[in-house]
């Protein structure tokens, strides 16, 4: 079977859709899907210039990844994969402000110990989360981002990657349709970038 590694900060809407994109495709290819935490707070910790709006938005990403590598730590990677959805829904699609309470109702929703939330405000899982974060996004170079993907064929062959970043999210055939194709680009030899520009903010569901 082919395993898709998806490398995520909860907050980004673009990874959020290539996320819900990807279990779409698993409905539809024999694939499976893997989650982990990538932190875009990290990624743009010490770089200057960044737009006065990006450095606001950053500001508040941090304590998110932090609960989720707890958790990990706590239960195993596969608790991932629910939790990112439950933080998903809230954060996404009813806007609810990133803070205790947020995280609270998280880990309530899916019986997970409340202790988690105060990893949010603790550096103890730092290390943990520079780890995760390196191994998601070091094989596709450049510091691209989230969403990063790593897909593993049933030979072992792995192809890493940015993206697809996608808006609307893709259904049943069309998402696998579009498997196919992001497969086929990034297993070509010497394939690098495909791109245009966005003409629309994300639009989630």
């Amino acid at each position: 079977m082919t395993t898709a590694d998806i490398w995520f900060d909860p907050k980004c809407p673009w990874a959020w859709n290539t996320s819900r994109w990807l279990l779409e495709v698993e409905r539809v290819r024999d694939i499976e899907v893997r989650f982990h935490v990538m932190s875009l707070w990290l990624l743009n910790e010490g770089r200057q210039g960044l737009e006065e709006w990006y450095e606001r938005w950053l500001s508040d990403t941090l304590g998110p990844v932090r609960v989720l590598i707890a958790a990990e730590r706590e239960y195993g990677t596969e608790v991932l994969r629910d939790l990112y959805t439950a933080f998903g829904d809230r954060i996404h699609r009813n806007k609810t402000p990133i803070g205790r309470e947020l995280y609270t109702g998280v880990l309530a929703e899916l019986g997970l110990t409340g202790k988690l939330a105060d990893a949010a405000e603790d550096t103890a899982h730092d290390e943990a989360l520079r780890s995760s974060h390196r191994a998601g996004l070091d094989p596709v170079g450049e510091d691209l981002g989230t969403p990063a993907l790593h897909v593993t064929g049933a030979d072992g062959t792995l192809n890493a990657f940015f993206g697809p970043v996608v808006s609307p999210v893709p259904r049943a055939e069309a998402a696998g349709r579009l498997w196919d194709g992001v497969l086929g680009v990034s297993a070509t030899p010497g394939f690098f970038e495909l791109k245009r520009g966005r003409t629309e903010s994300p639009r989630v569901d």
